[in-house]
């Protein structure tokens, strides 16, 4: 693909990939460092809700601020030359590496991960904000094994509300009846996520959207320990707390956080949240930080298809990641 689009202050070295409403590059900024460029497309700057996601998506990336949350200093929401740009990470998201690894992760290793990705959702829910899509497929863990929680498309303030989605596999009951998210329901993706690294199967199964529903609306997965005898009847616990039916009953994200890391046999600290400044200056500044690639959702009021199994199950091959280099 030659025709890379001009961005200024990047050198455009390849094409990476193609999702629902922009395009993904292999980039080089002024400092020589590779960064994943995401650029919207055409026909999503013509759609006003598309472009609005694609900026909601930018501003946020820009302002938030915390070690487990990804993180871009450029970008620019709106307009023709409107792009994010993101580090680069070459391996691909969580739900790739545990494809291509074919295996449990070491329990250490994944109750790590979740450790963080509670971290930076007790950040979000401090500051009013909900992420809306927590999966495997939008998480990132560097060669130290860290945790880093990106696409925050869907994310919004609470107090201003925004447009309710998901993906189906994940998504809170509540969410299926058609009432709006919360932190309660960020928990409730964070546990589904709890039994796909501590098990290596989501707790709740189906071929289309509407089997899905149902088994989250009615049925009881499995005690963790049972499936996986290595897991703690506290970590199991824990689990099933989080995927409780009712929002009301689940643990906080900083529950889960402090309990996971009891786990790990460390001592819980309090959480240290520094004011949110204005947003950085929207200008193609040297990125630092992690990125998240725009995944493919099904938003609960937009569409009722079959999810697709092989780009969002690990146990079937890894979904389709602009931000892997294809050799």
């Amino acid at each position: 693909m030659s025709d890379f689009p001009t961005i200024p202050g990047y050198t455009l070295r390849q094409f990476l990939g193609r999702g629902n409403t922009s395009q993904v590059y292999l980039a080089v900024d002024r400092q020589g460092r590779e960064v994943a460029l995401k650029v919207p497309l055409q026909s999503t700057l013509r759609v006003k809700e598309a472009a609005e996601r694609f900026g909601n998506e930018v501003r946020l990336t820009l302002q938030f601020r915390h070690p487990h949350l990804i993180r871009a200093d450029a970008g620019t929401a709106f307009g023709p030359q409107a792009f994010l740009a993101l580090s680069y990470y070459p391996d691909g998201a969580l739900n790739e590496q545990l494809a291509q690894q074919g295996q449990l992760l070491e329990q250490p290793a994944a109750l790590r991960i979740l450790a963080d990705l509670a971290s930076a959702l007790a950040y979000l829910h401090h500051l009013g904000a909900v992420h809306q899509d927590l999966k495997a497929h939008n998480v990132y863990v560097d060669p130290h094994g860290r945790a880093a929680l990106g696409d925050l498309g869907n994310a919004y303030f609470v107090a201003q509300g925004g447009q309710v989605s998901g993906s189906p596999y994940y998504m809170a009951p509540e969410i299926y009846h058609g009432e709006g998210s919360s932190a309660a329901s960020d928990v409730y993706s964070l546990g589904i996520l709890m039994y796909e690294l501590l098990s290596g199967e989501r707790p709740y199964q189906g071929n289309t959207y509407e089997e899905l529903m149902i088994s989250h609306l009615t049925r009881f997965p499995a005690p963790l320990n049972h499936l996986n005898p290595a897991v703690s009847r506290s970590i199991s616990r824990l689990a099933s707390q989080a995927l409780a039916k009712r929002p009301g009953e689940r643990p906080s994200a900083d529950d889960v956080r402090r309990a996971l890391l009891r786990a790990l046999g460390e001592t819980p600290q309090d959480e240290v949240y520094e004011e949110d400044g204005p947003p950085p200056e929207e200008t193609a500044k040297p990125v630092v930080g992690r990125h998240g690639p725009a995944q493919p959702r099904l938003p609960f009021h937009c569409s009722k298809a079959a999810p697709a199994e092989t780009a969002d199950d690990p146990k079937r091959g890894a979904g389709w990641n602009p931000f892997k280099r294809r050799r």
